[in-house]
């Protein structure tokens, strides 16, 4: 694709925003999708027509393959028509301002002057790991170290596929100022169930007031973890020093040191 030249605001007008290809403005979009039927020309049409009812204009089947039982993977060239008004955008967020590990360190020690204790797991039957993982671990991930590093803060990870009542009996034991629960597995909206659960098995130990409580995962936003009953989701991209800034910040304004 060609680079364009200059920033892409001093020449988008951001009320009609569109997808970028080759020039500015061409609409151009990849979509790649699995269709239940054989391979062949005829599901290369298929997925096609499918695609020029999604709205894309003069789509093109670039790449079919055969996944084997009656099953094609597809990838799609078209442009899109629609465009998006950026300016109207407003995203729920955490707000808090952001301190790195020896911010954090410091905050604790000024502000809270008590070891943090941070209880986190994959609830559920997900098992896996690499979320909490990133935030909780000392190593963390891609530079960020995870709170086990920091001083000040008890890190306490249990792992995956950790029953919600083991959880709640695991923060009440080690008397959490916070837990939180790592969602990968999705499938089926599972996490929106365990999720829920948690938050009911809190409130009937009359606990849910006196923790804080969070959740992260690459479908987990802060409007989703505000619905379901959280004090702040963490979505994709995010790293210990994010959630440790939220929680010392919580901690003090809620007069919990």
């Amino acid at each position: 694709m060609n680079k364009p030249t200059g920033t892409a605001t001093s020449v988008v007008d951001l009320t009609k925003v569109k997808p970028y290809g080759d020039t500015m403005n061409d609409g151009m979009v990849q979509l790649s999708f699995a269709l239940p039927i054989p391979h062949g020309p005829e599901s290369s049409e298929a997925a096609k027509i499918l695609a020029k009812k999604m709205g894309l204009d003069e789509p093109s089947v670039v790449y079919a393959k055969d996944l084997g039982i009656g099953y094609t993977s597809f990838v799609v060239y078209g442009k899109c028509q629609h465009t998006v008004d950026y300016t109207t955008i407003k995203v729920p967020k955490v707000d808090v301002d952001i301190m790195d590990r020896t911010q954090c360190e410091k905050f604790i020690e000024e502000n809270i002057k008590r070891p943090v204790v941070i209880v986190g797991a994959c609830t559920g039957t997900d098992a896996h790991t690499v979320g909490i993982d990133a935030i909780i671990n000392m190593k963390g991930f891609h530079g960020h170290y995870g709170l086990e590093r920091y001083h000040g803060i008890e890190a306490i990870n249990m792992g995956s596929q950790v029953p919600n009542e083991t959880l709640v009996a695991k923060a009440i034991e080690a008397k959490a100022d916070a837990i939180l629960v790592s969602q990968i597995v999705t499938q089926k909206d599972v996490h929106i169930k365990n999720l829920t659960e948690l938050v009911e098995l809190m409130e009937a130990e009359g606990i849910r007031d006196k923790i804080i409580l969070a959740c992260g995962g690459p479908r987990i936003s802060h409007e989703l973890a505000q619905e379901l009953g959280y004090d702040a989701g963490f979505g994709s991209h995010t790293y210990a020093e994010d959630v440790a800034s939220f929680v010392l910040n919580e901690i003090v304004k809620r007069n919990m040191v």
